[in-house]
């Protein structure tokens, strides 16, 4: 009786360790993918795409490919095929990331209140 108390625990240790070590590999992956995203600018604006917060979304499945869904600052942005490259470029850098994939959304529109504080600092909106 005791033996078998003691496999079921077990097993819900290891259950418990198993999604905890998934769970810190996907934060860690998910930090590396921010980081990156800090080193991509939009070429007209001096801050990264992710002060500027045109970053919306940042999904890793299962097999850690990954789906950004961003917006950019005006539908007219003469950088709108560059700028998804360079995220996917620089994502697909990161550790233990599979496949990188980038959609722009028009909806919700971006608006200087999705910069962050720095950001509005840099740019002289504060």
């Amino acid at each position: 009786m005791d033996s078998e108390k003691e496999i079921k625990k077990n097993k819900i240790t290891e259950s418990v360790i198993k999604d905890t070590s998934s769970d810190i590999l996907l934060k860690n992956i998910k930090e590396d993918i921010i980081a990156a995203l800090e080193t991509v600018y939009d070429p007209e604006i001096p801050v990264s795409i992710w002060a500027l917060g045109l970053i919306y979304d940042i999904d890793i499945d299962k097999e850690n490919n990954v789906l950004i869904t961003m917006t950019l600052t005006t539908p007219n942005c003469p950088e709108a095929e560059a700028i998804p490259e360079k995220i996917a470029d620089a994502v697909s850098k990161c550790e233990n990331v599979g496949d990188v994939k980038v959609e722009i959304v028009w909806e919700p529109s971006w608006n200087q209140e999705m910069m962050s504080e720095a950001a509005k600092l840099e740019l002289g909106f504060m």
